[in-house]
C-alpha cells in the first residue's frame, strides 16, 4: 500500500509540475488592478492584526495562501458550481469551500473578511454584504474592493456602449456608488475606516476606454473606476 501511495504521489507531482510549466511558458504581460487590491489587503492586515480570515470569492487566486503564509488562519469560499460552471472551479493554491455568500451556510465568526473584486459579480449584493457583516466578530474588519463611481451605480458595465470589454460576458459586473456604501453602513452595522479611489481606464466608467497603466490613485472628485474600502463592524 505504501509503495502504491508513493507512485501515485510521484505521478501527481509530475503532472502538476508539467501543468505549472505550461502556465509559466504561456505568461503574457496583462496589467490589472490586483497589485493595488492586494497591497490594500496586506496594509489592512498589518494595521488590524487579525487571527482568523475569511476570503470570499477566491476564484483561482493565491490570495488565501499568501495570507496563510503570514501566519493567519484562513478560510476560503466561492460559489464553485453555480457561478463558475457545472464542472466547478479548481484552485491549485488553496482549499476552497463551496459556499454562496449571498445564502451562506457558514457559522464561524472571523476577525477579518476579504472580498476582492467579487461583490460586483453577485446580483444579490446586499444579502452578500449583510452576511459578511454577520460573519464578522464584534469590531471585526471587512476589506472590500470593487468597481466604483462616486455618484452613479451601474448594474452591468459591460452593457455600456463605451465598454471595451464586450457585451457577451456570461457574468455581470456592477459598479457601485456612494449610495450603495452608505446603505451598507446603515443596514449592516458598519463604519468606514478608509477608502481609496483609483483611476484605471481612460473613460468615465469601469471597462470604458483604454486601460491606464500604471493605475492612478486619485481623490473622490477626480475620475475614478475602482474603490478599496476598509470597513469595521460597529
Amino acid at each position: 500500500m505504501n509503495i502504491f501511495k508513493t507512485w501515485i504521489q510521484k505521478i501527481g507531482k509530475a503532472y502538476y509540475r508539467q501543468m505549472l510549466k505550461k502556465e509559466y511558458e504561456a505568461q503574457q504581460f496583462e496589467p490589472n488592478e490586483r497589485s493595488i487590491e492586494y497591497r490594500f489587503v496586506f496594509d489592512a492586515i498589518a494595521k488590524v492584526c487579525p487571527k482568523t480570515v475569511l476570503d470570499v470569492g477566491v476564484g483561482k487566486s493565491s490570495l488565501p495562501q499568501l495570507m496563510s503564509v503570514c501566519g493567519l488562519k484562513v478560510t476560503a469560499i466561492d460559489n464553485i458550481y453555480e457561478y463558475w460552471s457545472k464542472y466547478g472551479m479548481f484552485n491549485k493554491h488553496f482549499y476552497v469551500i463551496n459556499d454562496d455568500i449571498a445564502n451562506t451556510k457558514l457559522a464561524n465568526k472571523f476577525d477579518l473578511i476579504t472580498c476582492i473584486s467579487t461583490l460586483e459579480h453577485i446580483r444579490d449584493f446586499n444579502s452578500a454584504m449583510k452576511n459578511m457583516a454577520n460573519l464578522l466578530e464584534p469590531k471585526g474588519f471587512l476589506v472590500l474592493t470593487c468597481p466604483y463611481t462616486e455618484n452613479r451605480y451601474i448594474d452591468n458595465v459591460y452593457k455600456l456602449p463605451e465598454s471595451t470589454a464586450g457585451s457577451n460576458r456570461t457574468y455581470i459586473t456592477q459598479s457601485f456608488s456612494r449610495n450603495n456604501v452608505l446603505g451598507w453602513v446603515k443596514n449592516c452595522g458598519l463604519k468606514i475606516i478608509d477608502q481609496e479611489y483609483w483611476q484605471c481606464f481612460s473613460g468615465d466608467f469601469w471597462s470604458a476606454g483604454e486601460r491606464i497603466f500604471p493605475v492612478k490613485k486619485v481623490l473622490k472628485d477626480e475620475k475614478h473606476h475602482l474603490a478599496c474600502l476598509l470597513l469595521q463592524k460597529e
